[in-house]
């Protein structure tokens, strides 16, 4: 059975950096991703990776500023996040599919963490 938990979550001034974790099991091999959502506002992606962590992909909206890495051996998967700024504020989510191949689409990812607030204050 898979189950993604994230944690790292909380409040952060604008600039500020924060880590966000995401402990995985029940699979292996599986391309995994970082979804946001802000209230009143679609679901958005974020950064992915694919099985092996060699390939990765990020939206332009954080770009050079966002880390997307895992840890096979330890099941982990991690969005180091730096110079935050205000319109990061959102749930974000950790995502897994059964492939390995990177997607950037929310609807290839089956199964989906209960989701961590990220706040950052002006």
């Amino acid at each position: 059975q898979v189950q993604l938990v994230e944690s790292g979550g909380g409040l952060v001034q604008a600039g500020g950096s924060l880590r966000l974790s995401c402990a995985a099991s029940g699979f292996s091999a599986y391309a995994m991703g970082w979804f946001r959502q802000a209230p009143g506002r679609e679901r958005e992606f974020v950064a992915a990776i694919d099985w092996s962590g060699t390939n990765t992909a990020y939206a332009d909206s954080v770009k050079g500023r966002f880390t997307i890495s895992r840890d096979n051996a330890k099941n982990t998967l991690d969005l180091l996040m730096n110079s935050l700024k205000p319109e990061d504020t959102a749930v974000y989510y950790c995502a897994a599919r059964n492939y390995g191949v990177i997607s950037t689409s929310f609807t290839s990812y089956t199964y989906w963490g209960q989701g961590t607030q990220v706040t950052v204050s002006s």
